[in-house]
């Protein structure tokens, strides 16, 4: 290895090593908040607990990801997370919501890129919290600008997140274009929700919507009716921006989805063989239990963001008694 490659390295490592210990250092200096908790795990990655007169959440700090909301009326969590999720750096945790973003699916260009983008695996900077009037918590981070992101995407911009975890999940993600020109992205909430059984649920809201089908090569349709799964699922519903439903009579729920700031909604259920062959969907039929329902800006929908702008993206998940 010449010496100029292990310059290189070092200076990468130490990169990392000081922005892992800034963040530790930010949280060691936060303001207690009577909501929340800090912690760490084994494998190094930090979590945020929240526990207010509402609802409990957990957000992983690496993908500025809610892994866990359930309200406290609520029997059965809202959002799934697969027992074989993987928790070590680098790699994204399945389930909860993940942070598509700077683009969604494979890179464009580059099929050696993290698909989906990389904001989901690397860590963001808890940078305050409060509680709002009616007593929610809102938590605010930002991403960091690691070595491993500015290969991915070398532009100047910031992305930050808002999170306001009660009643109602909500998540607001900002991108700001600091770069001269402008640049494209694409994003998603990859949102898994938890439901009693894919078989028997129903999701409305996208009816006369024109889709994509990526189990048929991205072919061409219109949704004429509600949605009912017995099979292998992956649809982009594009110029979508209304609120999507899931009718679950199992758990006596239905589950509101909606956005703003985004025109397209991906519904997704990998079904047996490719949830087996994923190898973190947890165990045996878990997988059962699970339907993504992702507010996103995606193919066609692609956002343009010009210089000094900010686009704004938000979703808001609410759980209502059938």
């Amino acid at each position: 290895m010449s010496h100029k490659l292990k310059e290189t390295n070092t200076m990468a490592k130490n990169s990392m090593e000081n922005i892992l210990l800034a963040t530790q250092a930010n949280l060691e200096g936060t303001v207690a908040h009577p909501h929340l908790t800090f912690t760490e795990d084994e494998n190094g990655l930090q979590y945020i607990e929240v526990d207010n007169q509402y609802a409990k959440a957990k957000i992983a700090l690496q993908g500025g990801q809610v892994i866990q909301w359930q309200p406290k009326s609520e029997k059965h969590p809202v959002l799934w997370l697969s027992d074989h999720a993987r928790y070590v750096k680098g790699r994204s945790i399945r389930g909860g919501v993940p942070i598509c973003w700077p683009w969604f699916g494979a890179h464009p260009t580059d099929s050696t890129l993290c698909p989906h983008g990389f904001a989901r695996v690397i860590p963001w900077q808890f940078i305050d919290a409060d509680s709002t009037y009616s007593g929610a918590t809102r938590i605010a981070l930002q991403m960091m600008h690691t070595p491993e992101a500015q290969r991915q995407l070398s532009y100047p911009y910031v992305l930050t997140l808002m999170l306001t975890i009660g009643r109602r999940l909500k998540i607001d993600l900002a991108t700001t274009n600091k770069a001269a020109h402008p640049f494209m992205i694409g994003e998603a909430f990859h949102t898994y929700l938890n439901v009693s059984d894919i078989e028997k649920i129903r999701i409305t809201g996208l009816q006369e919507c024109l889709y994509a089908d990526k189990v048929r090569q991205y072919e061409r349709h219109v949704e004429h009716s509600l949605l009912k799964f017995n099979g292998e699922f992956d649809r982009v519903y594009l110029n979508h921006s209304a609120d999507c439903i899931v009718h679950d009579s199992d758990y006596n729920r239905l589950v509101r989805v909606s956005k703003s700031g985004s025109n397209t909604t991906v519904v997704w259920t990998p079904w047996e063989e490719k949830a087996h062959a994923l190898g973190d969907m947890g165990n045996d039929d878990e997988w059962r239990k699970m339907i993504c329902v992702e507010s996103a800006n995606a193919m066609e929908n692609s956002i343009v963001i010009n210089p000094g702008r900010t686009h704004n993206f938000s979703v808001e998940y609410s759980v209502e008694s059938l």
